[in-house]
């Protein structure tokens, strides 16, 4: 025997197969309230690792200069700077490189490493300016050095 629907049948399946527009925009205002606090938490975190890289890759540099030096002598020029990592330069007659493996990378705002010998500290300075690409700043905007 057929089965015959009712108007109230038929508006009741209609109305329970969807959200309402008050349900919705509900979610979204959740969604944007747990965005606007989880965001800057994020992004901030962001910042200390890209600073944590270029630490990582001043030490990195560290140990190849060292092992320059073991090689040749001396530390590479300011003149030479760190591509005497990686090529030899005309005057260190005992170069045994390369001592990197790839190329010199950039720091992790996209600028290249200052070499500076002798440095302002030791036989030797490494720099990069942190974010800014400018001298001096605080957090993100600090110079890291060696």
């Amino acid at each position: 025997m057929p089965t015959t629907s009712t108007y109230s049948d038929v508006v009741r399946f209609k109305r329970s197969g969807g959200f309402t527009l008050l349900e919705l925009l509900v979610v979204i205002v959740i969604i944007g309230l747990l965005a606007a606090y989880v965001g800057p938490k994020y992004f901030s975190q962001l910042g200390k690792s890209e600073v944590t890289v270029a630490k990582a890759q001043i030490e990195a540099f560290e140990k190849a200069l060292d092992t320059f030096r073991l090689d040749v002598g001396r530390y590479p020029l300011t003149e030479e700077g760190l591509a005497a990592l990686l090529t030899k330069p005309a005057a260190a007659t005992k170069w045994n490189g390369p001592y990197l493996k790839k190329d010199v990378p950039q720091d992790p705002w996209g600028q290249a490493y200052l070499y500076r010998a002798p440095g302002s500290k030791g036989d030797y300075d490494i720099l990069s300016y942190g974010k800014d690409g400018q001298p001096g700043g605080t957090a993100e905007n600090a110079d890291i050095t060696n």
